[in-house]
């Protein structure tokens, strides 16, 4: 295998040798021990205008196939979260195209879908309470009518608009009485989205854990689970053993998955996860083993993906998507290294080099020479070298 020279921070250079790619093996049969959503991002059209600001251009082909890709592993696909740049760069419009375009692709391969409804389409600071419901009641009209699983995003608007926990439960309270099947709630934190902080009506997260539970519990019948991403593996370990029975908590730590997905022996998490657009092949062949009860083989599929996930959503944690797009062009599953919003620029080229390195470790590419050859032209183009 070859060599590539990669940058480092210090202004110095290291050689990485490309390892191989494994004989990952699609399944044979659903996975049946957890429930596991891949979030997915959505691919810009190259030729489009996707500069900040600009109305989200998108290459509907790509993004269908990718999300065909992942079907293929065995996941069901978390559509229109905040991997697909929600609030970051893609518009409402586009987001409703997205939403009924991946729902019809799901209905004809047979894959599971669940898509956020949220109020990015209201402005920054809506003025109360009623409007934001009513943003709300629009997008989950969208969800439904489309066929998907509601998920019901944190709303910027709402952390603005709400005194404090009464106001979340009675906005969520109203939401569930009105929603047609069980739906998955959505707890992120600030490190995802700093205009989050303190949701549920506090920024003690035990108090705020107590009004989310006194939400489930008065409506455990419309709640399928909650998607809990604050990366706190102790908290969710409490919570979930506290979540009535038959509610799922859907794991959002892309810090400490294997452990949750794994579980203790009494509770575990399913999963609901950005870091799983990333490696997909990975999570599959985990959780095949999982469903063979083969703990050595989980284990073994996962170990090298933490180094991986853990620096794709290093600080600032929201610019994660930059690193996913990115390690879908090395893997041909894109045909550019471009974002709606021009997000493509939210990380360096040492950042990106290293999630390069730590993708061939984990066996997250798909074809280890091509994927050095582009990485060859990018670091060309941002850095003036050729590795």
């Amino acid at each position: 295998m070859s060599v590539v020279c990669l940058p480092r921070a210090d202004g110095t250079w290291r050689e990485h040798r490309l390892g191989g790619a494994p004989a990952w093996r699609r399944p044979s049969e659903p996975i049946g021990s957890r429930v596991a959503f891949a979030a997915a991002h959505v691919v810009a059209d190259r030729f489009g205008e996707n500069v900040p600001g600009a109305r989200a251009a998108v290459d509907w082909e790509t993004t269908l196939a990718f999300r065909r890709h992942l079907f293929s592993w065995g996941l069901g696909v978390a559509e229109a979260m905040d991997t697909a740049q929600r609030g970051m760069g893609m518009d409402w419009p586009a987001t409703e195209e997205l939403i009924r375009r991946s729902t019809a692709q799901a209905k004809q391969v047979g894959g599971r879908i669940a898509a956020g409804a949220g109020t990015d389409h209201l402005p920054a600071a809506a003025a109360d309470l009623g409007t934001v419901l009513r943003g709300y009641e629009e997008q989950l009209a969208v969800v439904e009518d489309a066929g998907a699983q509601p998920i019901l995003m944190a709303s910027r608007q709402l952390a603005a608009a709400a005194k404090g926990p009464d106001d979340y439960l009675a906005v969520y309270s109203r939401l569930l009485e009105q929603a047609s099947r069980p739906v998955i709630l959505h707890w992120l934190g600030a490190a995802f989205d700093p205009a989050l902080g303190g949701y549920w009506g506090s920024t003690d997260v035990p108090t705020a854990t107590a009004t989310v539970l006194d939400l489930i519990k008065q409506h455990s019948e419309k709640v399928d689970g909650i998607k809990v991403s604050l990366l706190d593996a102790d908290h969710e370990k409490r919570l979930r053993a506290d979540l009535p029975a038959g509610v799922r908590l859907y794991t959002g730590d892309d810090f400490h998955y294997p452990e949750l997905i794994g579980g203790d022996g009494t509770h575990h998490s399913d999963a609901l996860l950005g870091v799983f657009a990333a490696i997909p092949q990975a999570a599959s062949a985990a959780l095949q083993a999982l469903d063979r009860g083969d703990h050595a083989a989980y284990d073994a599929a996962f170990a090298p993906t933490l180094e991986l996930a853990r620096h794709l959503f290093a600080a600032p944690t929201y610019y994660y998507k930059t690193g996913i797009a990115f390690l879908a062009w090395l893997n041909d599953l894109q045909p550019a290294f471009t974002m709606v919003g021009g997000l493509h620029s939210a990380r360096s080229a040492v950042h990106l080099a290293e999630v390069f390195r730590l993708a061939d470790r984990a066996g997250a590419l798909a074809d280890p020479e091509q994927a050095a050859d582009r990485l060859r032209v990018f670091l060309a183009t941002s850095m003036g070298v050729i590795a």
